[in-house]
């Protein structure tokens, strides 16, 4: 799969190069990155070589996740990255992401999120984008409500993070929740009253 550049308002997404090491390396010493996300713990300098340097590029490359920095655009500094991977050859996707610290609580996550949910729809296929966190990851919560997606429940064992299964919060955005069509229809389950 070829690499793609996003701009949103405020945010350039490009993918990571290796060039971005240092930036990633300092972003993921931050504790709640560590705690919440899937990211080694500690996290070291070869992590964010790995990170930028393979991972990223081998993702494109072979059209299994397409991982983006996330860049302020008037500054170019690092704010945040966002990812979204192939879960199944059915059109199901998952959306992963982290902020940086310092740039929390400005809206670029979920600015960043509605427009790669949309890229994914209307570029990849993509027929349900899957996010998911452990339980207890208000932020990401938050993030992923903003941006649309609707929480489906808890997935006992559904992360395992630094060696641990953790129940883990299931929501859900698809194409018709942005008015997009989809190559497959969905037929949603009757409801019934109780």
């Amino acid at each position: 799969m070829e690499t793609v550049t996003l701009t949103t308002e405020r945010l350039l997404l490009r993918p990571f190069e290796p060039a971005d090491t240092e930036a990633v390396f300092l972003a993921c010493q931050d504790d709640e990155i560590q705690r919440w996300t899937t990211i080694p713990s500690p996290y070291a300098r070869e992590h964010a070589e790995g990170f930028t340097g393979q991972l990223v590029p081998d993702g494109w490359r072979d059209g299994s996740a397409c991982t983006w920095a996330v860049l302020i655009q008037d500054t170019g500094e690092l704010a945040a990255s966002v990812a979204v991977t192939v879960r199944s050859l059915s059109g199901t996707w998952e959306i992963g992401f982290w902020t940086a610290k310092r740039h929390r609580g400005r809206g670029y996550m979920t600015e960043a999120a509605r427009h790669v949910a949309r890229w994914s729809f209307t570029e990849l296929g993509v027929e349900r984008l899957e996010w998911r966190a452990e339980v207890g990851n208000a932020g990401s919560r938050a993030v992923a409500e903003k941006a649309g997606f609707r929480l489906e429940g808890i997935q006992r064992s559904g992360l395992l993070n630094n060696g641990t299964r953790r129940d883990s919060w299931v929501g859900a955005l698809l194409p018709s929740d942005l008015g997009l069509p989809t190559e497959h229809p969905y037929l949603p389950a009757a409801r019934t009253g109780s």
